[in-house]
């Protein structure tokens, strides 16, 4: 069996998870959760920060125990069913891509904002997204070493952009936000305390879950059972008090309702928030982050995306020549190239609430399980206290199924018609 080189440490695995958290969940997913919400978003930020963090113990523990790359599609064939660890697996090739996808039409319409489009250009937004998703798909086979350099290039600008929002917008902020944050009732005609805070829970979960990079990077980590688990908490901890600060300034600035209008006209809603800002550099400043954060996260996504594939394909729940290696051994480039044609696909969808709202009900499932295997380890393996999993089982299972009812339906077909695929595919190797 091929192995990959372990070339990351605590900074390096640290970073590709902030890379994939800090991108589409405060550029994009704030402002569609704060259009369901209304400003109680920033509970939703909250409490999906409590779940992510569960499901972030479960997954350090399972990295550390059995660091190979797959995530919890090779923990569930570790410690549940196979039947389960392939669902996990597909799942996770769901829900990441159609977050791959959405990264892309984010980066798309934050440029095509910059450059003065309508927001009605929904042509230009497919075809801007869609070279997008080929270019990151180029330089992610170019070998793990390259993109593990861009990642890092990435997610500087990007932090460095958020803070000048932060910065610029905080003093607008405190003079507006009497009124911004009086209204915690949400944008619609149900209360932000009820069925729409769990809605934009479960939205704002999916911008927490680029810890699980680190997991499904983990054949590539020196030392896994230290390295994973650091990286993960610190990765996590800082991405909450990230979110929670241009948040707090996002909302007190301009509001929940035209946060959400912003979102939906050209999914590049801090940057026209920016626009507004006295200092008008800002949004130059936001544009340029958001759009450096966006390919960071297709960057991270195609990583992870293209590792679970090759597991997948080691074990034949896939075909066998996903799990092709370069000749160096770095880079599983068959699995690369064609789940950058599955994120190409998801693009022609042009709608980023389609997509991350798929994206959650899936990556809740993938995450279930994820505890449930949690659940499974020894004693000696386990680090955290049970009752950690446990939390984590019933808030996935209890937020999947607040996303629109249409959304689960078809997660719920998939999940049907992915392990029709695997009792072919046992039928076939048996």
């Amino acid at each position: 069996m091929t192995r990959l080189r372990r070339e990351l440490g605590v900074v390096g695995a640290t970073m590709m998870g902030m890379g994939a958290m800090v991108g589409t969940g405060v550029f994009v997913s704030l402002g569609l959760a704060a259009g369901i919400a209304g400003p109680a978003v920033l509970l939703a930020l909250a409490l999906a920060a409590g779940v992510a963090a569960c499901n972030a113990l479960s997954s350090a523990q399972l990295a550390a125990s059995h660091p190979v790359s797959g995530g919890t599609y090779e923990y569930g064939y570790r410690y549940l069913r196979p039947w389960m660890g392939f669902t996990a697996g597909w799942m996770f090739l769901c829900a990441k891509s159609a977050s791959a996808a959405t990264a892309a039409l984010g980066f798309a319409g934050y440029l095509l904002s910059t450059l003065g489009a309508a927001p009605d250009a929904r042509l230009a937004l497919v075809a801007t997204a869609a070279v997008t998703v080929v270019g990151m798909t180029l330089v992610v086979a170019g070998g793990m070493r390259r993109s593990n350099v861009t990642n890092i290039l990435i997610v500087s600008v990007t932090l460095v952009s958020l803070l000048v929002f932060v910065v610029a917008g905080f003093p607008m902020a405190l003079r507006e936000g009497a009124v911004n944050f009086t209204d915690f009732t949400g944008t619609g005609a149900e209360t932000a305390w009820g069925p729409s805070l769990l809605q934009a829970t479960a939205l704002m979960f999916v911008a927490y879950t680029g810890y699980g990079r680190i997991a499904t990077l983990g054949e590539e980590v020196r030392e896994p059972r230290h390295t994973i688990p650091r990286a993960i908490i610190i990765t996590v901890g800082a991405v909450m008090v990230i979110y929670m600060a241009v948040g707090v300034v996002a909302l007190g600035s301009v509001g929940a309702g035209t946060l959400g209008s912003l979102t939906q006209q050209q999914a590049a809603p801090l940057e026209l928030a920016a626009a507004r800002f006295p200092w008008t550099g800002a949004r130059w400043v936001v544009a340029v982050g958001a759009m450096t954060a966006m390919l960071g996260v297709l960057l991270n996504l195609l990583l992870g995306l293209s590792r679970v594939l090759l597991a997948m394909g080691r074990r034949r729940d896939m075909p066998s020549q996903t799990s092709r290696l370069d000749p160096e051994g770095t880079t599983p480039w068959v699995a690369v190239l064609v789940m950058g044609a599955v994120v190409l696909g998801l693009t022609l969808v042009g709608n980023v609430k389609t997509t991350w709202s798929f994206s959650a009900f899936t990556v809740l499932l993938y995450y279930a399980i994820t505890n449930l295997a949690a659940l499974s380890l020894p004693a000696r393996a386990r680090l955290y206290p049970r009752w950690v999993a446990w939390l984590g089982l019933a808030s996935c299972l209890f937020l999947a199924f607040w996303v629109d009812a249409w959304i689960w339906m078809v997660g719920l077909g998939l999940v049907g018609a992915g392990l029709i695929w695997f009792t072919l595919a046992e039928r076939i190797r048996g």
